[in-house]
């Protein structure tokens, strides 16, 4: 499904999206990591975990000129160890103001900056043009 310009301007993350830790070949590779590399197996799931949400979350984002909304839903996206191991393009965008806020408050800023980003502008106004 290819969601082109105003047709995909959110993406909506419930939890962080944790892999099967039963798995017998996730296993064997948690034991590698900590055997070879004395990788914990806390440290790598959280690290996979968040570049899954990386993946999702850049999805809004298909071109320079594109803008959408990333709405982690999950309070653990705010503690360090989880944030510390996003990309730093999204951390950067995740500033203390915009975390923990109730639906209302979400609501209210998403609708104004959507309606601040939807102005036509002109190609000079762009940066790096």
């Amino acid at each position: 499904v290819d969601f082109d310009h105003h047709l995909g301007r959110a993406v909506l993350m419930f939890g962080i999206p944790y892999v099967y830790t039963q798995s017998r070949i996730l296993k064997a590779r948690l034991e590698y990591l900590r055997d070879q590399f004395q990788i914990r197996e806390n440290d790598f799931l959280t690290f996979d975990a968040m570049r899954h949400a990386a993946q999702c979350l850049g999805r809004v984002l298909r071109g320079k000129t594109d803008y959408g909304i990333m709405i982690l839903a999950d309070k653990r996206f705010g503690r360090n160890d989880k944030r510390g191991k996003l990309p730093k393009w999204i951390q950067e965008h995740l500033k203390d103001s915009m975390c923990n806020l109730s639906t209302e408050e979400a609501v209210q800023i998403a609708k104004k900056w959507l309606r601040i980003m939807a102005q036509p502008f002109t190609r000079e106004d762009q940066l790096g043009v």
